[in-house]
């Protein structure tokens, strides 16, 4: 029988979010799903693009923005703009396509035309309407929109805080990640790896910081990397993880960090500590002919990950040299998009390893997660067993460290970013403030 009683709306998150546990009932409830649409992704800022894919006037892309259908567009001054992909007419998406360069779009229905910054600028044969038929005065639906370093958030939220009160501690690990490419200048143009989840975009939150899970869940991918007996990239997880220096950190907000930096950092040489790949060695080959010692390895260390797994709340997830980011689609599917990045001012060889990077771990790790999330998400359908535990480090006197800037630092293994950022999630469904 289930443990779960009615009452106010608010009550009823107090019953489903725990200390150290939550219902299962905030991955399989349908309705749920439709209110933290407009709880959740209604009133954060959500990340829906990076600038660089967007790099002249009038460029455009497609996508979601809590379900809800968008275009992201630059127009003529370079400025950015998120519009609902929803005519005024009668309702037709007005973009049917991915990508582009528009000074403006045209609904197919009916042929009622908007500026690339939403301003309805004409309608077929106007003297069918009434005098005080005004089209300055309509335009297509707007969110609210900020940049940081590049990355584009978007809120429907009519009083937001600020994008950088928003990012809050997770702000210098943003500027960490931007400032090791060379110019502080990221390039995310290339075509995402998509995958098609079946299961709750929370289920994929819940992983982004998981040091528990590699040392069971990608057993194949580490095996692959120990092959020529040497401990290589990521074999550190199959250990003792909470031994080393790695670490996890719950940032506030709902944002998230796990830290392997400190288990590179000890050997002092990222290039060295990758698994073999097919293709590398003829690159890096050209890489040392043309560069002094030194300089060859400054070049191919940057060809590697970083070593970070940042999550921001709700949808965005820098992982290595990679942006994920999330598009939930029902309660039970969600979209995973995976872009490599490249910089401007790398050689071609350091550029085409770091696309390279998406045949590893997005194509041999990432692969385990999704079952993973698959399976959760089938056995999260058993009603007789309601709680899903985020206990781990949890009542362990010690074992997690107060940061001066708020955020909670704990071993690798914990549970505490889950808790944190659960926590905000509550708060967000009651109705809190952001």
């Amino acid at each position: 029988m289930s443990t779960i009683r009615g009452g106010a709306r608010g009550d009823l998150y107090d019953q489903l979010v725990r200390e150290d546990r939550v219902h299962r009932r905030l991955y399989t409830d349908a309705e749920i799903f439709a209110e933290e649409m407009l709880k959740v992704f209604g009133v954060s800022w959500v990340y829906v693009g990076h600038a660089s894919e967007l790099g002249s006037a009038n460029e455009f892309k497609t996508g979601t923005l809590g379900g809800r259908p968008i275009i992201v567009t630059r127009d003529a001054d370079g400025e950015f703009h998120v519009l609902l992909n929803r005519c005024l007419h009668r309702g037709a998406t007005v973009c049917r396509v991915e990508r582009g360069r528009a000074k403006r779009f045209v609904c197919p229905y009916h042929g009622w035309a908007y500026a690339n910054d939403g301003a309805l600028t004409g309608v077929p044969w106007p003297s069918g309407y009434a005098p005080e038929f005004d089209t300055g005065a309509l335009s297509l639906g707007r969110a609210k929109v900020a940049v940081y370093r590049d990355f584009i958030f978007a809120t429907f939220n009519a009083d937001p805080v600020s994008i950088e009160e928003h990012l809050g501690a997770a702000r210098p690990l943003i500027d960490a990640w931007v400032d090791r490419f060379p110019g502080g200048e990221v390039v995310a143009r290339s075509g995402a790896h998509r995958m098609d989840c079946a299961a709750n975009w929370k289920l994929v939150t819940d992983n982004s910081t998981d040091g528990y899970h590699p040392a069971f869940s990608h057993r194949s991918l580490l095996q692959m990397a120990q092959r020529l007996g040497e401990s290589k990239d990521m074999a550190y997880f199959a250990d003792s993880p909470d031994d080393g220096a790695m670490y996890c950190r719950y940032l506030g907000n709902g944002h998230s960090f796990i830290d392997q930096r400190p288990m590179y950092e000890a050997a002092g040489d990222y290039w060295a500590q990758q698994r073999p790949a097919p293709g590398r060695e003829a690159l890096e080959a050209r890489i040392r002919e043309r560069y002094e010692p030194a300089e060859a390895t400054r070049l191919l260390d940057l060809s590697v990950g970083s070593q970070m797994n940042l999550t921001i709340f709700p949808n965005l997830l820098i992982i290595g040299n990679q942006i994920q980011s999330l598009q939930p689609i029902a309660v039970d599917r969600t979209l995973l998009l995976w872009q490599a990045t490249t910089s401007p001012h790398l050689p071609d060889e350091i550029n085409a390893l770091r696309m390279r990077s998406q045949e590893d771990f997005p194509s041999f790790g990432e692969p385990d997660d999704l079952a993973n999330f698959a399976e959760c998400q089938r056995g999260l359908s058993i009603p007789e067993v309601e709680w899903v535990l985020m206990n781990r480090g949890y009542g362990i006197e010690g074992r997690q460290t107060l940061d001066p800037d708020g955020g909670v630092t704990a071993p690798a293994t914990d549970e505490t970013p889950m808790r944190g950022y659960m926590h905000h999630w509550k708060q967000l469904m009651q109705g809190a403030d952001v």
